[in-house]
């Protein structure tokens, strides 16, 4: 009988479902790329259980021949891992990224990546719910599935000055808090809290994997995409209005620039942005804020 890899890894992916919502999408996407890669590659009739070196090898020369971003082929790697691990070929797939020729990911902004919503952007998404997604990640820094999941109620139940994520929202479940410093943030709110009251931003007939593709489809229509750089935005500004300079990244100076003094301030707001931003460690905060 012919096989069909794609179908074979779509099958694999919904028998385990581990991770979030978002990293099973993810990872079946990926998965699907990775199968129709390698049967333009010639492996027409590969069965999920054979995988070799040799593919692993044909999928990563084709990611870097095709200029995808460290993180991104990392990523990737990932998922290409997690297939081998399901099928028991974990020594198809090397074990690190170093292993693999894969180069380290420089953590430090050398740009700023931040972005703002245009309103003609906002007009382009014909679903309102959506469009108030996208303001929360822009008001609040929040990721992509913590807006989407977003449920006004629950968030500012427990006070008037911050928002509260359900850790089952958060990357990692990692609870946190974000405090409501802008009139901004409280006419986003106003919108969501319109729309949802006590539910969630996703329509009560929709599921969130499907309220995602929609998501995708509408923001990839609007010229929308790669959001994550609301959060970088979120970023700078919370740092320039907490140290009253601005951050490297947004043409601020740089540490080794700083007085003893500001280097106090610096060290203590990036930690309070690593915070709301929900990282538990204040080495990411150069990838929003440079260093």
């Amino acid at each position: 009988m012919r096989k069909d890899i794609a179908k074979e890894l779509a099958s694999l992916c919904a028998r385990n479902k581990d991770g979030s919502f978002a990293t099973q999408a993810d990872r079946a996407n990926i998965l699907h790329a990775a199968a129709r890669t390698l049967q333009k590659a010639g492996y027409q009739n590969l069965a999920a259980a054979s995988l070799k070196p040799k593919h692993v090898d044909v999928l990563l020369k084709q990611w870097q021949a095709d200029g995808l971003a460290t993180g991104t082929i990392k990523n990737r790697m990932a998922a290409l891992r997690w297939w081998a691990e399901k099928v028991g070929k974990q020594n198809c797939v090397p074990r690190t990224n170093d292993a693999a020729g894969i180069a380290r990911r420089s953590y430090v902004a050398k740009e700023s990546k931040a972005q703002q919503l245009e309103p003609d952007t906002l007009s382009k998404i014909g679903h309102e719910r959506l469009r108030v997604s996208m303001e929360l990640q822009q008001a609040f820094g929040l990721r992509r599935e913590e807006a989407l999941k977003f449920q006004p109620g629950y968030a500012t139940r427990s006070s008037p000055d911050a928002i509260e994520l359900k850790a089952s929202w958060c990357k990692g479940g990692r609870a946190r808090t974000v405090p409501i410093t802008t009139d901004y943030q409280r006419e986003v709110l106003a919108k969501a809290a319109a729309l949802a009251g006590k539910g969630s931003m996703i329509p009560p007939d929709k599921t969130y994997v499907a309220w995602l593709s929609t998501y995708k489809e509408a923001t990839r229509t609007a010229g929308a995409r790669k959001l994550h750089g609301l959060r970088h935005g979120y970023a700078q500004a919370r740092f320039e209005a907490l140290a009253g300079f601005p951050s490297p990244a947004a043409g601020g100076p740089s540490r080794a620039d700083l007085t003893p003094e500001q280097r106090a301030i610096d060290l203590t707001v990036r930690l309070q942005i690593s915070a709301e931003l929900g990282h538990g460690r204040e080495e990411v905060t150069a990838v929003y804020l440079g260093r």
